[in-house]
């Protein structure tokens, strides 16, 4: 069992990456589809935006998003991302396909590669559960397909889920929980975000989280 405590400083959508801004950029996600579909705007879809990070513990990150379709109600996107750890040396490196809703609902499916262990395949979602101008509720959910190249491991899954909490898009927190059947291991996070600044090109957050793994044991 181990539990470990991060601090971490996000900026999403700095100016030199991103001219379309993200969906969470918006007290109120219709707007961000508005956005979208005016005519000045409609070109200008297939952008890069994303977003970086930097932990306390020196580990970082990199997630990038690129819109390549849109319809009334729905807008989707290639997405990658790359992990790092204290001496910049890859983790992880994640592409795949995203779909985003106007209702706040959303759907994904990536293929992360990790170095010395294998690939991992995903697929995700999230549901929006409640949302006005003061609060935001979305419950999320996966499913992933560890494939590892050590061997005599074989593939394996993991689940899980949480939810997400958002106040006037400015303080939020999450939960989550992630079982994995073949480790007997179930790890447990949760998570509290404050947003520094925000404008539509650039937005700097802080966030605090906590994580704890438990794995059982037969006596």
């Amino acid at each position: 069992m181990y539990s470990a405590l991060l601090l971490t400083a996000v900026v999403v959508g700095a100016t030199a990456w991103e001219t379309v801004p993200s969906p969470e950029q918006y007290l109120n996600l219709g707007d961000f589809y508005q956005y979208l579909h005016e005519p000045s705007h409609r070109r200008q879809t297939r952008q890069l935006h994303g977003s970086t990070f930097v932990n306390s513990d020196k580990t970082s990150g990199i997630n990038a998003r690129l819109p390549f379709a849109s319809s009334k109600n729905n807008v989707f996107s290639a997405i990658g991302g790359a992990n790092f750890d204290a001496n910049r040396h890859l983790q992880s490196a994640t592409y795949g396909l995203a779909m985003d809703n106007a209702a706040g609902h959303g759907l994904s499916l990536t293929n992360t590669r990790i170095p010395n262990f294998g690939n991992r395949i995903t697929a995700a979602g999230h549901a929006n559960l409640f949302h006005n101008q003061n609060h935001d509720l979305t419950a999320n959910a996966f499913l992933s397909r560890n494939m590892p190249t050590i061997p005599q491991v074989p593939n394996f899954n993991t689940v899980g889920g949480g939810l997400d909490y958002m106040y006037k898009n400015k303080v939020g927190g999450s939960l989550g929980v992630a079982h994995t059947p073949f480790l007997q291991r179930t790890d447990y996070s949760a998570n509290g975000m404050v947003n520094l600044f925000r404008n539509k090109d650039t937005s700097l957050d802080f966030n605090a989280g906590f994580s704890k793994s438990g794995q059982l044991h037969e006596h």
